[in-house]
């Protein structure tokens, strides 16, 4: 009997299951599904050009090892890669490609040389009068990949630079744009490229930039007749990162340069990294050709991270700080800080600090005072908007199926604690809960209360639930 595309591919799943780690595997290997399988060669679907790029670099002997054991010496692999999703037929544009394991030699693709920068092109970030022939990348060498925590709210970002900090310039993410909401750590990431570019590549020409600095370099250059020197300076760099580039919104002359500056870094070859704090078809004030050219590569956004990434994030910077803290104290802090990451490490950084200065142990006590002032401002009040996100994130269920008609029993479950637990923690009436809670009458919440309070006297599983959660809403 022979086998199926999917059967082939489910095989060639449990090889490399057993040969690489859970996250690699999750992460470039469960999002790919088969497609066909014609004669002895096995086709699968890959959900962007990143993908395939990835796998060929990464995994591609063991690839051809996997689909040759399961499809004999003769069997081949070919990618369909999803290259518009938003095709007006419904059906993504798609493209072919075979891998470059199937016994054809690999195309590399040459880089190029970096240019020598001239001695008679001022460089702007040197006081005028002082002669300086290395570039000062302008990095800061703390932030580094190995320091950046990776989650589900960065892993996309993270990964495409890595992949940006290999091969700058030569992969199809060019411009690489890292998007996101103040203090999710765009900075870091950049410039934990940068710092990759300069360690593995050092003969490249990097140099990291805020926009804002660069406006000023602009205007500074028109003031002094230095504007040739401007822009020689920044088309001779092989690596260029701008942060922050929603602050070009109405600034046109400097939009103009920047865009003229692109363009010959693009055509070169060159690798362009920028940040925003929010995707290309959302920022306002800037030219349509330059937005246009910041969808050329590749847009990431950075997400709140999730309660897990928080903890992950304190315990990191406590390592690298040679620093311990009690597990209440970690908890207490990545369960009240929920939002920003920088928020999150200042406030560590403000206990240690108040307790150093105060001679105390740090304990759960001393936290909540020292911290009362700072989480006020970053926490809202209990809610039963924090009730419905708290319980969710405890269940790992989507928010927004607290408030359908689905009845799943763990979908039934979050909305029947969290309506137990608004009513025994908030003000609200039980017709307000109801009506929260995707309109149901009082009755429902009535119901569900009880529901729960009966449960927590049977069962000790579902006791420890509730309980758990208590303590949660009680730390905030």
């Amino acid at each position: 009997m022979q086998k199926t595309c999917t059967e082939v591919w489910n095989n060639c799943l449990q090889i490399i299951k057993d040969n690489i780690p859970v996250q690699s595997f999750k992460t470039w290997f469960e999002p790919i599904s088969a497609l066909k399988l014609e004669g002895n060669i096995l086709t699968v679907q890959v959900p962007s050009l990143f993908f395939y790029e990835w796998l060929e670099e990464h995994y591609v002997g063991l690839l051809r090892k996997t689909v040759k054991q399961q499809m004999g010496e003769e069997g081949r692999l070919e990618y369909n890669i999803v290259v518009d999703k938003s095709s007006n037929s419904g059906s993504p544009y798609t493209t072919s490609m075979p891998s470059n394991g199937n016994g054809a030699a690999s195309k590399t693709q040459s880089m190029p040389v970096p240019v020598s920068i001239n001695k008679d092109i001022k460089n702007p970030f040197i006081i005028p009068g002082l002669k300086k022939l290395n570039v000062d990348p302008q990095l800061n060498s703390q932030y580094t990949f190995d320091s950046y925590v990776e989650g589900d709210c960065n892993r996309l970002a993270r990964s495409a630079g890595f992949a940006v900090a290999a091969k700058p310039g030569a992969t199809s993410f060019n411009p690489l744009m890292i998007y996101g909401a103040v203090g999710l750590g765009k900075t870091h990431l950049v410039q934990a490229i940068g710092n990759e570019i300069r360690r593995t590549l050092p003969d490249k020409l990097v140099i990291y930039v805020s926009c804002e600095k660069f406006c000023q370099q602009f205007v500074e250059s028109l003031k002094n007749n230095t504007i040739n020197d401007f822009v020689n300076f920044y088309q001779a760099m092989d690596v260029i990162i701008m942060d922050d580039v929603h602050n070009f919104a109405g600034k046109e002359k400097t939009q103009d340069i920047f865009f003229h500056i692109f363009n010959h870094l693009h055509q070169s070859g060159k690798q362009i990294i920028i940040t925003s704090d929010k995707a290309p078809k959302d920022l306002s004030g800037v030219e349509e050709r330059l937005l246009s050219r910041f969808k050329w590569g590749l847009s990431a956004d950075l997400q709140i991270p999730d309660l897990e990434t928080r903890v992950a994030i304190l315990r990191k910077k406590m390592y690298a700080d040679g620093i311990e803290l009690p597990s209440d104290v970690v908890e207490y802090v990545a369960n009240n800080i929920d939002n920003n990451v920088r928020e999150l490490e200042g406030a560590m950084v403000s206990l240690l600090a108040q307790s150093t200065l105060n001679k105390k142990d740090i304990d759960l006590g001393l936290a909540k005072s020292m911290l009362k002032n700072f989480i006020k401002n970053t926490t809202k009040e209990i809610s039963m908007d924090y009730i419905q996100k708290l319980v969710c994130e405890y269940f790992e269920v989507p928010v927004e199926m607290v408030k359908s008609a689905t009845r799943k029993r763990e979908i039934v479950q979050a909305r029947q604690i969290s309506m137990y637990l608004s009513k025994s923690l908030t003000k609200s009436s039980l017709k307000s809960i109801g009506a929260f809670y995707g309109g149901r009458d009082h009755s429902t919440v009535i119901y569900a209360c009880q529901t729960v309070e009966d449960l927590i006297d049977t069962d000790k599983k579902f006791k420890g639930y509730v309980t758990d959660i208590q303590k949660k809403l009680k730390m905030s």
